[in-house]
Order: structure tokens, then sequence, then C-alpha cells
């Protein structure tokens, strides 16, 4: 086998970069190495080029983060999953949500990140520009609908960032049943509220899914919105 080097000119050309294949190796490499791993000279040694010429497309390891989530972002089902844009604008907005969630769910890093990163790519103005329309459509004015929006991401996310961020965690399995011990536990004399909500079975404080929680949780903030309605500027 000879040693000799090779000629450039007998290589395979390179692909041309440009911010899309970026983006695309970027979130190959989230897929396999995790956040942690996903920096601009990491990425760049992927690409096999130098970090300065992604900088050329991409301004920072921040920006690249955000350019993964909105990407990641473009997954979210916008027409509410089985209800295929059918259906009361609450159902398909706690489609939307759900499916939101679940995105988010399979990379907590990502969650996480998402909690504090505000991207601006077009699959997050898209999301945004759906989230604004069903609000509308269940008769909100423009200040419940635009702050609304902020309201249920946030929610949305950080249930998002717990959830998975426990599911990767090791230990965490066991610490839930320790709680579940600990709230079986306790004495109606001692702690009177926190028996009751106990022991009122699915209702009660261990009791319901996740899922039912989360649906919950939205139309608690959807009534509040509409009932502020009137107060809209």
């Amino acid at each position: 086998m000879s040693d000799a080097p090779v000629s450039r000119r007998q290589r395979p050309a390179k692909p041309a970069l440009s911010r899309e294949a970026i983006v695309g190796a970027a979130v190959a490499l989230l897929r396999t190495e995790g956040l942690e791993r996903l920096t601009m000279r990491r990425l760049a040694a992927v690409l096999d080029t130098g970090p300065a010429s992604l900088y050329v497309y991409v301004r920072n390891t921040e920006a690249l983060h955000a350019a993964v989530l909105d990407e990641l972002l473009g997954t979210v089902d916008l027409d509410g999953g089985d209800l295929e844009g059918e259906g009361s604008w609450r159902e398909r907005l706690h489609a939307l949500l759900t499916s939101y969630t679940a995105v988010l769910v399979a990379f907590p890093s990502v969650a996480r990140l998402s909690v504090f990163t505000r991207p601006s790519g077009p699959n997050y103005l898209r999301l945004l520009d759906t989230l604004l329309g069903l609000l509308a459509e269940g008769g909100l004015g423009p200040k419940q609908c635009a702050w609304g929006v902020d309201l249920l991401l946030l929610h949305a996310t950080t249930i998002a960032a717990e959830h998975g961020t426990r599911r990767e965690r090791p230990g965490a399995e066991e610490e839930d049943s320790d709680l579940v011990a600990a709230l079986a536990s306790v004495s109606a004399d001692t702690h009177p509220q926190l028996y009751r909500a106990v022991h009122r079975g699915p209702d009660g404080i261990t009791g319901g899914t996740g899922a039912d929680r989360f649906a919950w949780a939205v139309d608690v903030l959807l009534d509040g919105f509409l009932a502020s309605a009137g107060q809209d500027a």
C-alpha cells in the first residue's frame, strides 16, 4: 500500500457550505452526540472545514443552537394531529401544544435550552402565527393573543424540560417512588390538608396522568385568557 500523498485534484470535492447544510449537520450531530458536544469546532470537524468557515453562515454557538431548535420545531404538527385541521380551536390548540411538547421531550437538552432561547427562524415564526390564529379564533383580543402565546409556550417548554430531563436522569424513578411513599405515610393529624389531597384518588395530588395534568393546565390558562378578554386594550 503506497504512502504517497494524494493530490488535491484526486480528492473528491467537498460539498459546498451553506447555512442549510450546516444546520442539517448540526441536527445530525445533536442526535448522535447531544447538545453538549454541539460546538462550532466539533461541527467544523464533522464538515471537514475550519471553524472560521462556519462563522460566515452562523454568528456563534448560541445562534447555531437557536437554528437547531428552529429546525426541530419544523416537526411540530401544526394541523392538530389526527384532527387534520378540524375540530374546535381549543382542541386543535391542545393537539399542537402536545406535539410541541413531545418534540422537546425527545431532546431534553434542547428543551432546557428553549426555556431561555428565542429562535427567529421560519418554523418558530410559523408556530407563533398558528398559535395566534387559534387564540384569535377563540375570540381573544390582540393582547390576550400575544401574551397568551407567551404563557402557553412557557408552560409547555418547562414541562418538556422537566419531564425530558427526569427521563434521562439516573435515579429519577426511585425519587418518584420515595415521594409517593412519603405522601402515602402522612398523618391526618399532622398534615390534614396534604392527607386529604393524597387520599382523593384520581383527583388527588398523586392522581391523574401527566397528559391529564397538562391538558388541565392548558385549559386553566385558556379559561383565564377568555375571562380577561374584556380587559384588552
